[in-house]
């Protein structure tokens, strides 16, 4: 079953300040606001499912798609790349192509199998501190971000 386009719309969050930060919370919101008016009103079908998450993924792909391409021209660099979970979906994808049309300059992404949650990221860098010998107790802090060439053995 596929989505219907355009009964739904969702705010395309932070496009309109400038700078490149955005928040997905308040689509979020919005999103489970639209589905329990739904619901509360007798339509719970999968048609309607189908139209908010179709919805839903416009307003994330046009979100990311804007910011992509403010940060294409605040930096001036001509290459940009898409990795991650994300970087799988088809409509971001095509969405990014066209942006760049009006722009010099390519997109690249990893193959769809290469383009997992970052889970993988995480156990290899794990399985790489285990095998220099490396290991913590309980008491380990956490590091949000852990820049690859901090890894032992790369």
């Amino acid at each position: 079953m596929q989505g219907v386009a355009g009964r739904f719309v969702f705010p395309r969050p932070m496009t309109d300040r400038p700078g490149l930060e955005f928040s997905f919370s308040g689509l979020k919101t919005s999103a489970l606001n639209t589905w329990q008016q739904c619901q509360g009103a007798g339509d719970d079908s999968e048609q309607t499912r189908c139209d908010i998450a179709l919805a839903f993924q416009q307003a994330v792909v046009e979100t990311l798609t804007i910011k992509c391409k403010r940060a294409l021209k605040q930096t001036g660099l001509k290459s940009l790349v898409i990795a991650g979970g994300v970087s799988a979906n088809k409509a971001l994808r095509a969405s990014l192509e066209s942006m760049l049309g009006d722009l010099p300059g390519n997109v690249y992404y990893a193959r769809p199998e290469f383009c997992t949650d970052n889970g993988a990221m995480i156990a290899f860098a794990g399985c790489q501190r285990l095998q220099a010998g490396q290991k913590e107790d309980l008491s380990i802090s956490v590091q949000a971000r852990w820049p690859m060439e901090q890894l032992p053995g790369l």
